[in-house]
């Protein structure tokens, strides 16, 4: 009994110490790791600053703002940006505590997040009239910006963006609550720069094969810290009412709405979650096209990649012809 407890002792002093080598290791690598220049600039809307990133020219045509999906930032839509440039100016930006934004005091709630985009953009010098494009949870968010500022938006457009009703129509289980906890621990060890040194050493935490390495190496700066899992868990706190809102905002009359949907399904993993991927991909494709007819003006596209297609420079291009066509026809 007495070795039992002797060897159970040294192997609980042993993995603390490495653990605690680890965690030092990691905020040693982390503090002297450099730090690359964001794109853009901070801009404080009071209290906190958000990350904001325009480029192009100002001209007759709208300006296309674009409202990243849940815990994505503003760097995924690099192609966006560069296929549009030459043509009109293009806003990226980062919500509260994603990328390269501030975390902020106040609640992740949908009208905050649509008054302090609102309040970067005049901020920042932009000035309407906005084509707000929403990639993911980003197209529940355009929709509530539409609602509250009617007069300033001539245009939505959707990157497989769900539909307020998806979970529900797909018959998709809730997220285990236990997410929640791991996402805690997550930010935890994230602070403690371990997430750093793993994505320095071992493998890369955040990937987006197809973009720039100039870019995807600014990935890393997310890692320094746990920010970017706590703004994602602010988030998430207000998901049901953000569907709500979205659920709500489902009038769009005449406003010109183009909806583009990825279409590569990762079968394995649907059919490990114990779903039927032809019911998948039929069902998002009736709920694609329901979103583009909530538009006398509205149209659907669907595009080879999946969930993050243009980050292909090429389904990018494809996106961007379309939101130019789209201002021409109504200019």
């Amino acid at each position: 009994m007495k070795i039992i407890i002797k060897t159970l002792k040294w192997t609980g002093i042993t993995i603390g110490a490495i653990l605690l080598l680890i965690i030092l290791t990691s905020l040693i690598y982390r503090s002297f790791s450099s730090k690359s220049q964001p794109p853009g600039k901070l801009v404080d809307i009071g209290g906190h600053k958000l990350h904001i990133n325009s480029v192009g020219v100002k001209n007759d045509k709208p300006t296309l703002v674009i409202e990243a999906g849940a815990g994505a930032f503003s760097e995924y839509y690099y192609w966006l940006g560069e296929g549009l440039k030459d043509s009109m100016r293009v806003v990226r930006y980062d919500r509260a505590g994603i990328g390269y934004s501030e975390l902020s005091d106040s609640p992740r709630d949908p009208k905050t997040t649509a008054q302090e985009l609102h309040a970067l953009l005049e901020a920042s010098g932009e000035s309407p009239p906005y084509i707000m494009a929403g990639h993911s949870y980003g197209g529940h968010y355009i929709r509530v910006f539409n609602e509250m500022y009617p007069s300033e938006v001539k245009g939505l457009v959707f990157l497989d963006a769900p539909h307020p009703d998806e979970n529900e129509r797909l018959k998709m289980t809730s997220s285990p609550g236990y997410l929640n906890s791991l996402f805690r621990v997550g930010a935890v060890l994230a602070d403690l720069g371990v997430f750093h040194l793993i994505d320095k050493t071992v493998f890369p935490i955040l990937m987006a094969p197809g973009l720039p390495e100039s870019v995807t190496e600014r990935f890393k700066d997310y890692t320094i810290n746990g920010k970017y899992l706590k703004g994602y868990m602010q988030e998430q706190k207000w998901h049901d009412t953000l569907l709500e809102m979205s659920r709500a905002a489902s009038d769009f009359g005449d406003l010109p709405v183009r909806v583009f949907a990825g279409t590569n399904l990762n079968e394995a993993m649907v059919l490990k979650k114990g779903y039927d991927p032809d019911f998948i991909r039929t069902e998002r494709r009736k709920m694609q096209e329901e979103v583009s007819n909530l538009s006398t003006d509205g149209e659907v596209f669907f595009m080879k990649g999946g969930h993050f297609f243009f980050i292909d420079q090429k389904e990018a291009d494809i996106v961007c012809k379309e939101i130019l066509k789209m201002c021409r026809l109504r200019s």
